[in-house]
């Protein structure tokens, strides 16, 4: 059943700082069609809240090491395994950026997108498109479960994470460089209790840099 989750982040800024995950079913269960989120709400949970204007133009630290990260991701078209400091820079500066839940079905144990799927990827991909969004950077970010051998499952996560970037890209003429596929394995579980369980299995959707960052 398809879910969505909303989730406050813990600044609060005036408005919702939306945290989750794009979580991919191998061809299990049934989608409640009416409990899928919609492009407005899709749009509303990766749109970042609005930021003060500083008192000055210089970039923050922080500002200079995620932009130079992105940068450096973007470099590669393809998903690829992330070394170990890539994953630890990716987990700072993502935290409290927005991203959003959906459930996306794969044909069991592969990267084929399932029909199943595809209306909540058309909603997020034309929420993407949106001029909104349009312009900034978002990671898709493959996960499995905890079930099956580490080399495997990593290989796995990264086909699914490239899978859902290739729809997205051809469907609705994204940019391929303003995707960011990885892939994570087996290692960063969401539900660390439950290792086998359906929710580990996901691709995470993150808004790594909206299009006024990119431009500073």
């Amino acid at each position: 059943m398809s879910t969505y989750q909303l989730r406050k982040n813990g600044l609060l800024r005036g408005s919702i700082a939306v945290m989750g995950a794009l979580i991919l079913f191998s061809g299990c269960g049934s989608a409640g069609a009416q409990e899928r989120p919609s492009e407005s709400q899709i749009l509303h949970a990766l749109t970042p809240p609005p930021v003060t204007r500083a008192l000055t133009d210089t970039a923050s630290p922080s500002d200079v090491k995620r932009r130079a990260l992105i940068k450096n991701l973007r470099s590669s078209s393809r998903t690829r395994s992330l070394t170990g400091d890539e994953r630890e820079q990716l987990a700072e500066v993502t935290k409290d950026r927005p991203s959003i839940d959906l459930e996306i079905y794969f044909d069991y144990n592969s990267s084929k997108i399932s029909q199943k799927a595809v209306p909540d990827l058309v909603n997020l991909g034309r929420a993407l498109g949106n001029e909104t969004l349009k312009g900034g950077v978002f990671l898709i970010g493959g996960h499995t479960d905890g079930k099956g051998g580490t080399e495997y499952n990593q290989g796995l996560s990264e086909r699914r994470a490239q899978a859902v970037k290739d729809f997205l890209v051809n469907r609705f003429r994204l940019s391929d460089d303003t995707l960011v596929s990885a892939g994570y394995g087996k290692e960063q579980l969401k539900n660390s209790t439950n290792p086998f369980a359906a929710e580990n299995r996901r691709v995470q959707i993150t808004n790594l840099e909206t299009k006024q960052e990119a431009a500073k």
